[in-house]
């Protein structure tokens, strides 16, 4: 009952996350120029292939959270086929994060001002050494 519970968690703690930022960042694309048919081409190779990761993902969290839903209710023990749909939920997940379920970077914030140096830090004036 534990591991039934632990895994219907797991799968609203991290796929179901995943399939949020993942629909989020679905037609992003760094670099894309609509002017140019070989990025147009790649461009919906690209979203359609991320749609197909995204509809797997939804469709393995419905099932995995359907059987332990229910396993849970009538206190039976999980098949063992529901475990390995979790792992490969959660892989799948972990793909989706890490590719296109990324926000954007934000570009560095720099300081307004540099810092003062000190005179010890300068580097010598051109001109003949001191003596």
């Amino acid at each position: 009952m534990l591991v039934t519970l632990l895994v219907a968690a797991g799968v609203v703690l991290l796929p179901l996350p995943a399939l949020a930022m993942g629909s989020r960042g679905l037609f992003k694309q760094p670099g894309y120029s609509p002017d140019e048919p070989a990025d147009r081409a790649s461009h919906i190779l690209i979203v359609a292939l991320r749609g197909l990761v995204l509809l797997l993902v939804f469709a393995l969290s419905a099932v995995v959270l359907v059987s332990t839903i229910g396993a849970a209710i009538q206190d039976v023990e999980l098949h063992g086929m529901v475990y390995v749909l979790f792992g490969l939920d959660v892989l799948l997940a972990l793909l989706i994060v890490v590719s296109f379920g990324r926000r954007d970077r934000r570009p560095v914030r720099r300081r307004a001002t540099p810092a003062g140096r000190s005179a010890s830090s300068r580097r010598p004036a051109a001109g003949p050494p001191h003596r």
